[in-house]
C-alpha cells in the first residue's frame, strides 16, 4: 500500500513538472527588445563621451555630501520655477554644454528621442535636452531600479501614448559608468517607439 502511494505521488509530481514546463512564460512586450537594442547601439555611445562623463563627475564632486532634504528643496525650487514661468535655475541647467550636446543628439534622432537627460549619483539632473518636469530623479523608478539597485540592466518603463503627439513612448534608463567602470550617474531617454 505504501509503495503504491509513493509511486502515485512520484507520477503526480512528474506529470505536474511536465505540464508546468509546457505553460508559456509571460512574454515581454514587443517594444522592449526594440528599445533595448536602440539604447545599446545608439544612446549608450552618446552618453559614454568625455563631455558627459566629465559633467557628471564635476557635479558629483560639487554635491558629494548633499542631504536628501537639500535635494528635495532643489527639486521644489525647480518645479516652482516651471509653474511660475520664472526659469532661472532651469535656464542655468539648459545653458550647460552637456545640455546643448544632449539637445543636438535629440534633434539628430529623426524624432526617436523625445527627451534626453543625465543625472549625478544622487539622481539630480546634470544635463537635459529639454525642460524636464523635475530636477531630482532619486525617488523615481528610473533611478531606484538602476543606480540605487546597483543594476547594470537597462530599465525600460511601460509604454504610454503621448496625448499631444499620439506617439507611443517609453523611458529607458541605465547606469552611467566612468572610465574605471565605476557607477557615477544615470542616463534617461524618452523614446518615441513609432519612430524607431
Amino acid at each position: 500500500m505504501t509503495r503504491w502511494g509513493r509511486r502515485a505521488a512520484a507520477v503526480t509530481v512528474g506529470l505536474a513538472a511536465c505540464l508546468f514546463s509546457l505553460t508559456p512564460v509571460r512574454a515581454e512586450p514587443a517594444y522592449i527588445p526594440l528599445v533595448r537594442d536602440y539604447v545599446e547601439k545608439q544612446i549608450r555611445p552618446m552618453v559614454e563621451t568625455p563631455l558627459v562623463l566629465k559633467a557628471i563627475a564635476e557635479q558629483n564632486a560639487e554635491f558629494g555630501d548633499v542631504s536628501e532634504m537639500d535635494m528635495r528643496v532643489l527639486d521644489e525650487t525647480y518645479r516652482s520655477e516651471i509653474d511660475r514661468h520664472h526659469l532661472h535655475m532651469v535656464k542655468l541647467l539648459l545653458d550647460k554644454s552637456v545640455s546643448h550636446y544632449l539637445k543636438t543628439r535629440q534633434d539628430a534622432s529623426q524624432g526617436a528621442i523625445v527627451e534626453f537627460f543625465v543625472t549625478d549619483s544622487h539622481g539630480l539632473n546634470v544635463g537635459q535636452s529639454i525642460i524636464t518636469t523635475d530636477y531630482w530623479q532619486g525617488d523615481e523608478e528610473k533611478y531606484l531600479k538602476t543606480f540605487a539597485n546597483g543594476s547594470r540592466e537597462i530599465f525600460i518603463d511601460r509604454a504610454e501614448r503621448n496625448e499631444t503627439t499620439q506617439m507611443l513612448e517609453t523611458q529607458a534608463s541605465f547606469v552611467v559608468l566612468d572610465e574605471e567602470e565605476k557607477p557615477i550617474g544615470v542616463a534617461t531617454v524618452t523614446i518615441a517607439i513609432d519612430a524607431l
